[in-house]
């Protein structure tokens, strides 16, 4: 049985300790299966996340011709073991300028564009589409980027559905050829570029954002190198923006309970990852996490990545006015994340003044919500937890955390210590348990 289309979150009354496994990082995960497809050899991803976004991936390299085995992992069940046969570059499969091969790439935002430069490698035509929101979401810097290197790609405005003719390169004179892509859309645009580059024998130039600022740049620049060419075994680390949720229930619970929060931490993530790859290995150091006090401003580019939402949500509870900087990206994602914060939390209560690309949020008194998640799984795991503090605050569509989480509900649910004993109830007011609460 699905979960239902409202929920609502019962707020913990009592510590909890434990220790929580996350799934897989989905930027690493969707990056490494790129990476395995374009080898010259067999490898397996070991802790590779099992959702929505890398079901999407999985399946258009399938339909591109690559052979892709897939396996439970006993240690976390949205994970998986995943072998993919690479071919050095070469793509099997393609379509014709009548006949292009479909990729249906959802909305998933990493699929949509890393694909986009890989299927330039190929010797065909390939269309790319997704859902509605995908086909809104921004592409032409990329686009553009893989015209200035040669190839020709058919959109009517510069985003999905578009048609991708591979084999067509033009040969620089000087050897590589070279482009310059923006990311001040989205810094997936160079990564994308970057997967590839070497076998495109592309030189990728970056404007529109400072080297600082891009972290899920030089996360790919990082994997490139770490990468094993010729195959082998690579592991994938636990997402630190899907672990942010569960390092902000120590603060919430501490705060509630009248606890200090800097010397109680009473529920963490298991292998936390350290490699500095993610931003979002950071968010510990960050609001909410620290005795709930963080007067000094937060920004998306330098501090945090996707978990600065998490933050966002729970800083009604700090006891100072925060304000959240550099969320420019965040409006063009899964929904237009600003506003959407802004509107969800203004109907919990809590004061929240949109000045440009910067949220203020000042201390409140909350009260019960419902809230829309505008399909978008961050905003659903973002205010449950909320919802362990606040009485009342219910979900429509939880199932959207499918994206990158399915069992997150499960793990609000689970006994301590591989979950937080949340009680989780349907709209008729009935528990929910077990399956019931599997995002599939």
């Amino acid at each position: 049985m699905p979960l239902p289309d409202l929920i609502e979150i019962v707020p913990l009354t009592a510590p909890v300790t434990a220790e929580i496994t996350v799934p897989g990082s989905k930027s690493i995960t969707n990056r490494a299966l790129i990476l395995a497809a374009l080898a010259d050899g067999v490898t397996t991803l070991r802790g590779a996340l099992w959702s929505e976004d890398t079901q999407v991936m999985a399946e258009c390299l399938e339909k591109l011709g690559f052979e892709v085995k897939v396996e439970a992992d006993p240690a976390e069940d949205c994970n998986r073991t995943i072998t993919v046969h690479g071919l050095g570059g070469r793509i099997p499969n393609a379509g014709t300028p009548e006949n292009p091969l479909e990729l249906f790439v959802g909305n998933a935002g990493t699929a949509a564009r890393f694909l986009a430069a890989m299927v330039c490698l190929g010797e065909g035509v390939y269309r790319l589409s997704g859902i509605p929101r995908m086909h809104e979401r921004p592409q032409a810097a990329l686009f553009e980027a893989l015209r200035e290197l040669g190839y020709r790609i058919d959109s009517a405005n510069n985003k999905l559905p578009a048609v991708f003719h591979g084999g067509e390169k033009q040969k620089a004179e000087s050897g590589k050829r070279k482009c310059v892509v923006s990311v001040e859309e989205s810094s997936q645009f160079a990564s994308a570029l970057i997967l590839s580059a070497e076998l495109g024998g592309w030189d990728i130039g970056i404007c529109g954002g400072d080297d600082e600022e891009l972290p899920y740049v030089d996360m790919t620049r990082e994997l490139v190198k770490a990468f094993p060419k010729k195959g082998g075994s690579f592991q994938i680390e636990p997402d630190a923006s899907s672990g942010s949720y569960f390092w902000a229930v120590g603060p919430v619970l501490s705060h509630l309970l009248k606890m200090d929060s800097r010397l109680e931490m009473p529920v963490t993530v298991r292998n936390w990852p350290e490699s500095n790859w993610q931003i979002d290995e950071e968010f510990p150091r960050f609001a909410p996490a620290v005795g709930l006090q963080n007067p000094t401003p937060v920004s998306r580019a330098r501090h945090l990545g996707d978990s600065i939402m998490t933050a966002i949500v729970l800083s009604p509870l700090l006891e100072a006015p925060t304000a959240f900087t550099d969320l420019g990206r965040l409006r063009v994602q899964e929904c237009e994340r600003v506003v959407a914060l802004r509107t969800e939390l203004t109907k919990c209560g809590a004061k929240v003044i949109e000045e440009g690309d910067t949220l203020t949020v000042y201390p409140s008194e909350l009260h019960s919500a419902e809230i829309e998640t505008y399909n978008d799984h961050r905003m659903a795991m973002c205010f449950a937890v909320l919802g362990l503090k606040v009485p009342g605050i219910k979900l429509r569509n939880p199932s959207c955390v499918k994206k990158t989480f399915p069992n997150f509900f499960q793990k609000l649910a689970a006994p301590a210590p591989h979950g937080l004993g949340a009680t989780i109830l349907d709209a008729s007011g009935r528990k929910l348990s077990g399956d019931e609460l599997f995002a599939g």
